[in-house]
Parts: structure tokens; C-alpha cells; sequence
């Protein structure tokens, strides 16, 4: 049994809680190697189908704890990097379970919190939910959640939000790429359990296979892809189409095929 996790699985549905309401579901190092164990329990368990992560009460987590960060600050290096490991750790196993993950958001999902929307392949998030990347605003950066919300958002927003630590409405998260679905507080479970349906309606091993196809897919781009768009933009730009488009934009006309 866990201290700051909670497991509820229904038919072919495991619901991951983090459990500590008091502090906004806080990380500590308790709550980060509790649902590491937790992911890797339903990942081996044949009857679950689609893990959905939740927090207990208002919000669905407020990142790391503060209390924690702060002390850790004051180890020796060899335990503060190990403490970054584990929290690394986590955040990729959940990223990387083979099986359909959804975040249920509500409330604040700050820092590590945001990291851990991220890292799910699916967000429903409430209306009044808020995100940020605001560790700068401490004197931290967002180093272990870094992959997932760059992922998620991209390169260009992640300069902007990295650095200010706004925070980020669930509308305008929405239009970041960063949440699937908003909806009224009242109706998140419904959005979730449609998004759930629907996930039902895929084979289970196409989908864990499709997880891998995205990841193999967005891997760090390779001289071989590099050399590939260059040959094809030589090679386009050489047709009497593009030739003509040029043409076109350069006499302030419209191309031939647009018509008058």
C-alpha cells in the first residue's frame, strides 16, 4: 500500500490519484518513487487497458515540494543529483508506459505538475485549471520536465515560458498544443471517460506500436532527414508550379492556379 498514492482500477481502467490534497500534491520523494512503482505495476498488469493520473482535491499538483527542494539544495552533490535522477525517472516512465496514458487536470499544475501533463500522451484539463513553468521565478530551471512540455509545446513557446514562468490558462494551454480537451469542472470525468472510450476502441498492442512510431519519429533530427529536405526543396522548387508561384508573388499577381 502507498503513503501519497492512491490505485483505483475499474474493468480495464487504472486511475492513478496522487494523494497529498494539504500541500496540492506536492512531490516529495516519497510521492516520486511511489508512482514510479505504481506506473510500473499497472504497466505489467494485463487486465489494465489506460492509465488516467488524477490528484486528490482542488488541484492536481503543484510541482516539487518546496520543503524538499530546499534541503535537497543542501546535500551532497552525489545524493542532490541522485534525488534529480529519481524525479527524472518517474516523469520518463510515464512518458514511456506502453499503454495509453490521460491527465485529468484540475486546478494547478505548476512546474513539475505541468511535467507531468506533459509527459501523459493525452490532457483533459478543467476550465479554471492553471499551468507554468515557473521554476525561474525560484532561481531553478525546469530541467527534468524539459523534454515533456518542450514536446508538447515546442521549442519557440518553451523560450517564452521557461523564462517568464507565466502561468498559462487551460484555454491558452489549449492553443499551445498543451491540453487535448476543456471543459467546465463539472463535466472532467465525462470529457475523460469519452476520451477513454474512445481509446477502448483501439487494439492494444497498435496502440502501445504507435507510441513507438511517435517517439521513433520525434527523435532529435538526423544529418540523413536534414540531407532529405534539402533535396526535396531543390528538387520542388525547380517545377515550372513553383517556378510560376515564385513568378507570381514577385509580380504581386495571383498564381495561374488560383484564377482571377
Amino acid at each position: 500500500m502507498f503513503e501519497t498514492i492512491d490505485i483505483e482500477i475499474k474493468d480495464c481502467i487504472a486511475t492513478l490519484w496522487m494523494n497529498r490534497p494539504a500541500i496540492h500534491n506536492a512531490f516529495n520523494p516519497t510521492l516520486i518513487l511511489e508512482l514510479t512503482d505504481a506506473l510500473h505495476r499497472v504497466a505489467m498488469d494485463a487486465n489494465v487497458r489506460i492509465v488516467v493520473l488524477a490528484g486528490r482535491g482542488k488541484n492536481f499538483s503543484a510541482g516539487a515540494d518546496l520543503e524538499w527542494m530546499q534541503a535537497v539544495g543542501k546535500k551532497p552533490m552525489d545524493e542532490n543529483i541522485q534525488d534529480a535522477r529519481q524525479l527524472a525517472e518517474m516523469l520518463r516512465t510515464l512518458a514511456e508506459l506502453p499503454k495509453p496514458t490521460v491527465a485529468r487536470v484540475s486546478g494547478a499544475a505548476l512546474g513539475g505538475g505541468m511535467g507531468l501533463a506533459s509527459a501523459c500522451d493525452i490532457c483533459v484539463a478543467s476550465d479554471d485549471a492553471i499551468f507554468a513553468t515557473s521554476e525561474v521565478r525560484l532561481g531553478l530551471i525546469p530541467s527534468a520536465i524539459s523534454p515533456y512540455v518542450i514536446r508538447a509545446i515546442g521549442e519557440r513557446q518553451a523560450y517564452r515560458y521557461f523564462q517568464t514562468g507565466e502561468r498559462v490558462t487551460a484555454p491558452k494551454a489549449a492553443a499551445l498544443g498543451l491540453v487535448h480537451e476543456v471543459v467546465p469542472t463539472a463535466q472532467l470525468d465525462t470529457a475523460v471517460a469519452l476520451i477513454v472510450e474512445a481509446l477502448l476502441k483501439g487494439g492494444p498492442a497498435a496502440q502501445t506500436a504507435a507510441k513507438s512510431l511517435i517517439q521513433a519519429v520525434g527523435k532529435t533530427v538526423m544529418s540523413w532527414l536534414v540531407e532529405d529536405t534539402v533535396l526535396r526543396i531543390a528538387n520542388l522548387r525547380t517545377t515550372p508550379e513553383a517556378q510560376e508561384g515564385i513568378a507570381a508573388f514577385l509580380s504581386k499577381r495571383p498564381p495561374n492556379w488560383a484564377g482571377e
